[in-house]
């Protein structure tokens, strides 16, 4: 860190805690000199003030923005843009390996230029989990975690080694190696401080911990005062360098939490009923901070819980204050009391501590008492379904998507029974939204031991598996002796990762597949996770539920989810009565008996003390030690990126949009797991065709998310997700185009070949709510090998409409009710973005105009969705990192 050499506000200060004595830059000093009534802003708006305090030099901090955040109490709104720096970047291994084979080309492309290529090193600490490549390959066996374990590395070899490269290449580059747990659960157990200490000219300074991270979920660590959310993978290497984010200072959304929890309702019922609130209510692009006197009732494990679904609600993050439960957990998690002593001294003295008198820019509220047990489904998180009403909801998705008016039935070979439609066939307790929670876990192993006591079995067609985000969460089950009761049930450890919720469900049993394809069963997957979109947890599965781990259990012994959960019998006990959910649910008090007796800060301790460490496969890894890479021509793993190749001394500027062509017509939500797919890769499709090309089996072909250093794949995987839909062409399913004029049906690879054979421009149409989902750069770095130029859609969610910046592609937004259905775009059309060659500048208007087959031309306007100056140089750079690689040079 360091500082700015402006200090206009005379806030530099100093605070000793425990006879160690610090610098900070004091919120109560600034108001004293001229930022009056700043003590009354948002907690969030506070950690953004202090930074500019810190960073002001007068070129990329300035005392106006400052200002702005003081004038922001004016209209709880503001038009600024402010420049931010978090203290540290947090990384996980399917968007850190595209990170590191960047930072490598660039070093490459420094060179080039006769520099230094040494100029490329993280500037900020930068941790990398990896967490994302574990699948569930074995599940419900004793030796399931380590045969998944090896299965892992060998697969992803050729990936580790390159991180492992990348480890000793780079400064400031911690790897959390395989096995440990998801990097939001490391990140609030383990590496975050709340406040960072850091030194600068050997004087110590304390400031709030704050990160960006290259997953949505970033925004867990909230829930422990953490400012944090998710960005793309392009814009956190950009930070890495020295390059500050930039954004417009945001509204806040007060959120007030009255009473406490019901007797039979969790944290996961708790923050399926805020996704709901949130998302009726609009709060895409802006902050949510929590505060009431009902806070006191949340665990810092529930506050966390709530935090990791602002993507699911559309917020930039959900912010929890500091307060004794945040001391509590510090404790509990094993920090040491310094740190603990830091935060409390630093939170009071700086109006970081929770309060009430607080000016937000609108509030909404909801009183605890009212929560009961609730699911979401069959594909979004905020398709919210009360448990009592799951078997009509179901029943009335089943007919709207089937059109079935009895169900379908198929016999599995070789065994006794038959699958339906409805059916479960997975039930996954997985995801850091729930895992990081004790509560609901134990919850899950006294229902379980309940469960097996009562004789209850899970149905044999469901495939179950038992994922938790770190190894502490096996320790305490394993003494609340409660892990032999979920291996009894085949919920067995099958690794530490994110596997199920991100699509790495692992296969079916062939004879499940089988039996799903002859009668097209419409079937089911019950999971703990915070994503259910289409697609995603396993191409074989139509409809996914997210509810807490507890309920995963209870539908695993149910297996259809038309069961009643409160009026139907689960099955029968040894005496043949009939056995109630009611009957095996477990109270409030005995989990809270249960956890008390343990869980300890020993085991934080213990499990973290040598987390660089890794298991045995993760030591043997060996790699060169040099500072460019050596890049291995036939790996189909990593490949050096295209996107430096030849970069121009200048920027290219703007450029013309002429005559392009519709390459998709897309509806609303479509997801960046829609544009970019993170599972499993299809034979027949032109990434199967590469694969073939290269002779790789279809065993090998390991996941989209795991091949992201590759970009021959992933530009075919663009727009490949088995489930979505392009309205240009009808009847199909899956990444499908017609060519034009031929109109002709090709997959959007091959069209995209052809059209850049005839040296034809692209375009993609949405609807609302384009790039909603997952902070997945590669959606934009998909969409830009592609060739596409602009992409017109009726709204864009936060990150992706950033990270489509980031590589240098237009987002125009339709305005005036105009969309694609009232101009009846069909893909025959042709599309020119008038006069963009000449410039524009952040949100204005552009006239897009269309050619129609017939010869009919219509203008429209649109609204430049390049929000900010700093976004706008980007795209005249071709994108953020060419921008950054520039200005190095």
């Amino acid at each position: 860190m360091t500082p700015g050499n402006k200090n206009s506000y005379n806030s530099l200060k100093k605070i000793t805690v425990n006879d160690n004595e610090y610098n900070y830059y004091s919120l109560n000093e600034a108001e004293k000199n001229g930022l009056e009534g700043i003590n009354k802003l948002p907690k969030s708006l506070k950690v953004l003030l202090e930074n500019l305090l810190r960073y002001e030099d007068d070129l990329s901090v300035t005392k106006s923005q400052i200002e702005a955040i003081k004038n922001w109490l004016k209209t709880k709104k503001s038009k600024t843009e402010i420049a931010y720096r978090p203290a540290r970047v947090l990384l996980q291994d399917y968007t850190g390996i595209p990170a590191v084979a960047d930072l490598a080309a660039m070093r490459e492309a420094v060179k080039e230029k006769n520099k230094d290529p040494n100029t490329i090193n993280p500037l900020s600490a930068v941790d990398l989990v990896i967490d994302h490549s574990v699948q569930v390959d074995q599940s419900a066996k004793a030796d399931s975690f380590e045969k998944n374990v090896d299965i892992e590395f060998e697969r992803n070899g050729e990936r580790y080694s390159f991180l492992k490269w990348g480890q000793q290449a780079f400064d400031n580059f911690r790897i959390v190696p395989p096995g440990t747990g998801i990097c939001h659960q490391v990140n609030l157990e383990y590496l975050s401080k709340v406040v960072w200490s850091e030194e600068f000219k050997g004087e110590k300074y304390l400031f709030p911990d704050t990160l960006v991270g290259t997953d949505s979920h970033t925004t867990m660590v909230n829930g422990l005062s953490v400012l944090g959310w998710g960005v793309g993978g392009i814009e956190a290497e950009a930070g890495m360098l020295g390059q500050p984010i930039s954004m417009l200072i945001p509204e806040v959304i007060g959120f007030e939490i009255k009473n406490k929890l019901p007797e039979g309702t969790t944290a996961t019922d708790l923050v399926l009923t805020v996704v709901k609130m949130l998302r009726d209510k609009g709060v895409v692009g802006k902050f949510v901070e929590f505060y009431g006197e009902g806070l006191k009732n949340l665990t810092l494990a529930d506050r966390a819980t709530i935090a990791n679904m602002a993507p699911e609600y559309g917020a930039t993050c959900g912010f929890f204050p500091i307060d004794e439960e945040t001391l509590k957990y510090l404790k509990f998690s094993g920090r040491d009391q310094q740190t603990v002593d830091i935060v409390e001294n630093y939170a009071k003295e700086q109006g970081l501590w929770a309060s009430n008198e607080i000016e937000f820019t609108d509030i909404i509220s909801l009183d605890m008492s009212t929560v009961v047990p609730t699911i979401s489904g069959p594909k979004r998180p905020q398709d919210k379904v009360l448990l009592t009403d799951a078997p009509g909801s179901f029943k009335k998705v089943l007919q709207e998507a089937t059109n079935k008016n009895e169900k379908s039935i198929s016999k599995v070979t070789n065994t006794d029974y038959e699958i339906k439609d409805g059916s479960i066939l997975i039930a996954a307790i997985t995801s850091c939204t729930n895992t990081s929670n004790p509560n609901v876990l134990i919850g899950a192993g006294l229902l379980a031991k309940k469960a097996i006591e009562k004789g209850l079995q899970v149905k044999p067609w469901v495939k179950t598996s038992l994922a938790p985000g770190s190894q502490v969460v096996t320790d305490y089950l394993a003494k609340a002796g409660l892990n032999t009761y979920l291996d009894q049930l085949g919920f067995n450890l099958v690794g530490y990762g994110c596997t199920t919720c991100i699509g790495n469900s692992g296969p079916l049993p062939e004879n499940i597949v089988e039996a799903i394809q002859k009668e097209n069963i419409y079937a089911v997957s019950v999971l703990s996770g915070n994503r259910n979109f289409e697609g995603r947890i396993s191409p074989h599965i139509k409809a996914n539920y997210l509810a807490s781990p507890p309920l995963v259990v209870a539908y695993a012994i149910a297996g259809h989810m038309e069961v009643d959960l409160y009026k139907d019998p689960l099955g029968k006990d040894k005496e043949g009565k009939d056995v109630f959910l009611k009957d095996i649910w477990p109270s409030n008090k005995e989990i809270e008996d249960t956890l008390k007796d343990s869980l300890n800060a020993e085991m934080f301790i213990q499990r973290y003390s040598n987390v660089s460490e890794g298991p045995t496969q993760w030591q043997k890894i060996k790699t060169d030690k040099s500072s460019i890479y050596n890049w291995d021509e036939g790996s189909t793993y990593v490949k050096k990126p295209p996107f430096f190749d030849s970069l121009p001394d200048k920027p290219e500027g703007f450029k013309e949009i002429k005559d392009a062509r519709p390459l998709l017509i897309l509806g609303d939500m479509v997801t960046t797991d829609h544009i970019s797919p993170a599972g499993s890769i299809q034979k027949d499709s032109p990434t199967g065709e590469y694969f073939m090309e290269h002779q790789i089996l279809p065993k090998d072909y390991n996941s989209y998310g795991s091949r992201r250093g590759n970009h021959e794949v992933m530009m075919r995987g663009t727009f490949a997700n088995i489930r979505i839909r392009n309205e240009m062409a009808p009847g199909t399913e899956g990444g499908f185009t017609k060519l034009y004029p031929e109109e002709k049906v090709l997959p959007v690879y091959d069209a995209v070949v052809e059209y850049k054979k005839r040296g034809t421009d692209l375009v993609v149409i949405g609807g609302k709510e384009y790039g909603t989902g997952s902070s997945r750069d590669w959606a934009a770095k998909g969409t830009k090998l592609l060739g596409i130029k602009a992409v017109i859609a009726e709204s864009f969610e936060r990150i992706h409409r950033s990270n489509l910046i980031g590589m240098g592609i237009l987002p125009l937004q339709f305005i005036e009710d105009i969309n694609r259905k009232n101009l009846k775009l069909i893909g025959s059309e042709l599309i020119s973005i008038l006069n963009i060659e000449k410039g524009v500048n952040p949100s204005d208007e552009v006239t897009v105009e269309i050619k129609y087959a017939s010869g009919e031309i219509k203008k429209i306007k649109t609204l430049c969705r390049i929000d900010t100056k700093n976004e706008l140089e980007y795209y005249k750079n071709g994108g953020i990192l060419q921008y950054v690689l520039r200005n190095m040079i």
